[in-house]
């Protein structure tokens, strides 16, 4: 075992890694970006934090919707080069109300809508 550091981490040339957030039961939620500072901030609070890169600031999942992510353990991929959050998640991942963002599958070569918003 040894002391985690992110700058091992691999990051792309905008400085982010992907970080894919999945619930304690298996199933996947989202993907998100973060950047080392985001990283440091969810280790050090336990509420995940991303990188948004359209507001070009810090996105603390839940903050003005209430569906937070509460971190239980965050895992590195074997390249370094991608996060695996495993989250304790209040209410929906995505902004579109659902569960999760992975809401649309192809069957048979059609787009199918595999859930709905919660109500």
């Amino acid at each position: 075992m040894s002391k985690f550091d992110v700058t091992s981490l691999k990051y792309n040339d905008a400085g982010l890694i992907p970080a894919i957030a999945q619930d304690e039961s298996g199933d996947v939620l989202m993907m998100a970006w973060m950047n080392s500072e985001s990283i440091t901030e969810t280790l050090k609070t336990g509420r995940v934090t991303y990188w948004s890169r359209s507001r070009a600031s810090y996105w603390r999942k839940g903050e003005t919707s209430g569906h937070i992510q509460d971190l239980v353990e965050m895992r590195v991929d074997c390249d370094r080069d991608c996060l695996l959050m495993i989250v304790r998640q209040a209410g929906p991942a995505c902004h579109t109300n659902r569960r999760s963002c992975f809401y649309t599958a192809v069957r048979g070569g059609e787009e199918v809508e595999i859930s709905s918003p919660i109500a």
